[in-house]
Protein backbone atom coordinates (compact mmCIF):
# COMPACT_ATOMS: atom_id res chain seq x y z
CA UNK A 1 0.00 0.00 0.00
CA UNK A 2 2.30 2.57 0.46
CA UNK A 3 2.87 4.89 -2.24
CA UNK A 4 3.73 8.33 -2.94
CA UNK A 5 1.70 10.91 -5.45
CA UNK A 6 3.53 14.34 -6.42
CA UNK A 7 1.44 16.84 -7.92
CA UNK A 8 0.29 15.93 -11.63
CA UNK A 9 3.08 16.99 -14.27
CA UNK A 10 0.69 18.76 -16.63
CA UNK A 11 0.42 21.32 -13.33
CA UNK A 12 3.21 21.56 -12.60
CA UNK A 13 4.77 22.31 -15.86
CA UNK A 14 1.71 25.36 -16.42
CA UNK A 15 2.75 26.77 -12.99
CA UNK A 16 6.66 26.93 -13.10
CA UNK A 17 6.05 28.01 -17.34
CA UNK A 18 3.36 30.74 -16.08
CA UNK A 19 5.99 32.29 -13.35
CA UNK A 20 8.56 31.76 -16.41
CA UNK A 21 6.58 33.59 -19.30
CA UNK A 22 5.31 36.62 -16.85
CA UNK A 23 8.88 37.12 -14.68
CA UNK A 24 11.46 36.35 -17.03
CA UNK A 25 11.44 39.90 -19.48
CA UNK A 26 11.27 41.79 -16.43
CA UNK A 27 15.00 42.05 -16.13
CA UNK A 28 15.72 43.18 -19.44
CA UNK A 29 12.87 45.64 -19.38
CA UNK A 30 13.54 47.00 -16.02
CA UNK A 31 15.30 50.34 -15.50
CA UNK A 32 19.36 49.68 -15.61
CA UNK A 33 19.52 50.36 -11.66
CA UNK A 34 16.87 47.45 -11.16
CA UNK A 35 18.48 45.36 -13.39
CA UNK A 36 20.97 43.14 -10.88
CA UNK A 37 17.78 43.05 -8.19
CA UNK A 38 15.92 41.15 -10.44
CA UNK A 39 18.51 38.94 -11.67
CA UNK A 40 18.96 38.27 -8.58
CA UNK A 41 15.53 37.55 -7.43
CA UNK A 42 14.54 35.61 -10.75
CA UNK A 43 16.47 32.06 -8.81
CA UNK A 44 14.42 33.14 -5.53
CA UNK A 45 11.24 33.16 -7.13
CA UNK A 46 11.61 30.20 -9.63
CA UNK A 47 13.03 28.06 -6.36
CA UNK A 48 10.10 29.22 -4.12
CA UNK A 49 7.66 27.92 -7.32
CA UNK A 50 9.56 24.47 -7.43
CA UNK A 51 9.27 24.07 -3.76
CA UNK A 52 5.14 25.49 -4.06
CA UNK A 53 5.01 22.65 -6.40
CA UNK A 54 6.25 20.10 -4.80
CA UNK A 55 3.88 19.20 -2.59
CA UNK A 56 3.17 15.62 -2.91
CA UNK A 57 0.54 12.76 -0.82
CA UNK A 58 2.34 9.90 1.18
CA UNK A 59 -0.04 6.95 1.80
CA UNK A 60 0.98 3.79 3.72
CA UNK A 61 -0.61 1.24 6.02
CA UNK A 62 -1.11 4.01 8.82
CA UNK A 63 -2.65 7.01 6.71
CA UNK A 64 -2.47 9.56 4.89
CA UNK A 65 0.45 12.97 4.79
CA UNK A 66 0.23 15.68 3.11
CA UNK A 67 3.15 17.91 2.53
CA UNK A 68 6.85 18.93 0.54
CA UNK A 69 9.66 17.23 0.94
CA UNK A 70 12.91 17.87 3.59
CA UNK A 71 14.31 20.56 0.85
CA UNK A 72 11.38 22.78 1.13
CA UNK A 73 9.36 21.73 4.33
CA UNK A 74 11.10 24.59 6.54
CA UNK A 75 10.02 27.26 4.47
CA UNK A 76 6.48 25.57 3.54
CA UNK A 77 5.51 24.09 6.87
CA UNK A 78 2.21 23.64 5.25
CA UNK A 79 0.74 20.30 5.27
CA UNK A 80 -1.17 17.65 7.26
CA UNK A 81 -1.07 14.15 8.26
CA UNK A 82 -4.14 11.69 9.78
CA UNK A 83 -4.17 7.83 10.82
CA UNK A 84 -6.68 6.30 8.92
CA UNK A 85 -8.53 5.17 12.02
CA UNK A 86 -9.32 9.36 12.48
CA UNK A 87 -10.70 9.99 9.45
CA UNK A 88 -14.36 10.50 10.01
CA UNK A 89 -15.74 12.02 6.53
CA UNK A 90 -15.49 13.91 3.67
CA UNK A 91 -17.16 17.48 2.89
CA UNK A 92 -17.63 19.06 -0.37
CA UNK A 93 -17.75 22.65 -0.75
CA UNK A 94 -18.46 24.41 -4.00
CA UNK A 95 -15.43 27.00 -5.55
CA UNK A 96 -16.29 30.22 -6.64
CA UNK A 97 -15.45 29.00 -10.18
CA UNK A 98 -17.93 26.55 -10.11
CA UNK A 99 -16.37 23.64 -9.14
CA UNK A 100 -15.63 21.01 -5.75
CA UNK A 101 -13.44 20.72 -3.19
CA UNK A 102 -13.32 18.39 -0.60
CA UNK A 103 -12.39 18.06 3.12
CA UNK A 104 -11.07 15.12 5.01
CA UNK A 105 -12.72 15.48 8.67
CA UNK A 106 -11.75 13.41 11.77
CA UNK A 107 -12.70 12.86 15.08
CA UNK A 108 -12.05 16.06 16.47
CA UNK A 109 -13.62 18.64 14.11
CA UNK A 110 -11.00 19.64 12.08
CA UNK A 111 -11.48 19.71 8.44
CA UNK A 112 -8.02 19.32 5.81
CA UNK A 113 -8.00 19.97 2.06
CA UNK A 114 -8.02 16.99 -0.26
CA UNK A 115 -5.44 16.63 -2.72
CA UNK A 116 -6.86 17.53 -5.94
CA UNK A 117 -4.12 18.18 -8.66
CA UNK A 118 -2.02 14.87 -7.88
CA UNK A 119 -0.67 12.17 -10.19
CA UNK A 120 -2.49 9.02 -11.18
CA UNK A 121 -5.32 10.96 -8.81
CA UNK A 122 -7.80 8.24 -9.80
CA UNK A 123 -5.31 5.24 -8.06
CA UNK A 124 -4.95 7.57 -5.16
CA UNK A 125 -8.76 8.19 -5.23
CA UNK A 126 -9.02 4.35 -4.87
CA UNK A 127 -6.61 3.82 -2.50
CA UNK A 128 -8.10 6.54 -0.60
CA UNK A 129 -11.35 4.85 -0.55
CA UNK A 130 -10.61 1.44 0.34
CA UNK A 131 -8.33 2.84 3.33
CA UNK A 132 -11.41 4.83 4.87
CA UNK A 133 -14.33 3.13 4.00
CA UNK A 134 -15.36 6.71 2.10
CA UNK A 135 -17.29 6.45 -0.81
CA UNK A 136 -14.94 8.65 -3.31
CA UNK A 137 -17.55 7.76 -6.79
CA UNK A 138 -18.52 11.65 -6.96
CA UNK A 139 -14.90 13.05 -6.39
CA UNK A 140 -13.26 14.32 -9.31
CA UNK A 141 -10.20 16.42 -10.64
CA UNK A 142 -11.16 20.39 -9.12
CA UNK A 143 -10.45 21.22 -12.74
CA UNK A 144 -10.84 19.56 -15.88
CA UNK A 145 -7.47 18.79 -17.90
CA UNK A 146 -8.43 21.07 -20.95
CA UNK A 147 -7.82 24.11 -18.91
CA UNK A 148 -4.31 23.28 -17.86
CA UNK A 149 -4.01 22.52 -21.14
CA UNK A 150 -4.94 25.16 -22.67
CA UNK A 151 -2.84 27.13 -19.97
CA UNK A 152 0.16 25.27 -20.90
CA UNK A 153 -0.13 26.52 -24.47
CA UNK A 154 -0.40 29.71 -24.03
CA UNK A 155 2.64 29.66 -21.49
CA UNK A 156 4.75 28.02 -23.81
CA UNK A 157 3.41 30.47 -26.72
CA UNK A 158 4.09 33.47 -24.56
CA UNK A 159 7.81 31.97 -23.57
CA UNK A 160 8.40 31.53 -27.58
CA UNK A 161 7.07 35.00 -28.28
CA UNK A 162 9.53 36.32 -25.63
CA UNK A 163 12.55 34.47 -27.01
CA UNK A 164 11.88 35.14 -30.56
CA UNK A 165 11.63 39.32 -29.45
CA UNK A 166 14.44 38.72 -27.58
CA UNK A 167 16.25 36.99 -29.92
CA UNK A 168 15.84 39.15 -32.31
CA UNK A 169 16.22 42.49 -30.10
CA UNK A 170 19.66 41.17 -29.76
CA UNK A 171 21.08 40.84 -33.33
CA UNK A 172 19.46 44.30 -33.58
CA UNK A 173 21.73 45.53 -30.93
CA UNK A 174 24.34 43.40 -32.25
CA UNK A 175 24.46 44.72 -35.47
CA UNK A 176 23.09 48.15 -34.12
CA UNK A 177 26.93 48.62 -32.73
CA UNK A 178 28.25 47.25 -36.02
CA UNK A 179 32.51 47.16 -36.39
Amino acid sequence: MPATYPMAPLIRFTLISLYLALVLPLPWMAPEGLRPLLWGALPLGLALILALVSERVELNADGIRVGHPRWCAWLLRRGWQLNWGDIRGLTPVATSQGGRVFYVRDGQGSAYLLPQRVQAFEQFLGQFGQATGLNTSSIGRISPPWTYQLLAALCALMLVGELAIGGWWLLGSGAAAGP
